[in-house]
């Protein structure tokens, strides 16, 4: 059930856990965001990159961006196999690492949530697309 983001305290408790993670992955501080991960979590960054705590997408993203939030414009939430699914969609805004300032770059992210804790994070944006055309490649 798609959950608008005008007030957060109304989530369903699962896509509270996720909004606080992205919370404090923004700041960023990656420790914070790991009390809200399971201690064998699996995070599927962009480009397939696989990480075992917050830590390593902050990293990565301190390679790719100067900085980056993200505009949550929403969460649906749906009961899966593992647990509770949440997807958080919105854009990312920021600056590139030359300096210049973006957004509205699309994102997805999908969570499962299990016994009150983020299990996996799988995460898609059009970063590199936006990368391309900057680069002159387009379709």
């Amino acid at each position: 059930r798609p959950m608008q983001d005008e007030n957060k305290d109304t989530l369903p408790e699962e896509a509270q856990i996720v909004r606080e993670y992205l919370d404090a992955s923004m700041k960023p501080d990656p420790d914070l965001a790991a009390t809200y991960v399971a201690d064998d979590v699996t995070i599927t960054f962009t480009g397939g990159r696989v990480f075992n705590h917050p830590s390593g997408p902050t990293g990565f993203n301190a390679k790719r961006y100067n900085w980056v939030k993200k505009k949550m414009d929403r969460f649906d939430v749906a009961r899966g196999a593992d647990g509770v699914v949440v997807y958080s969609v919105g854009t990312l805004y920021g600056e590139w690492p030359d300096g210049t300032a973006f957004e509205g770059n699309r994102y997805v992210d999908r969570f499962e949530v299990h016994d009150g804790k983020i299990t996996k994070m799988d995460v898609w944006n059009d970063s590199a697309e936006r990368i391309l055309t900057r680069m002159g490649i387009e379709a």
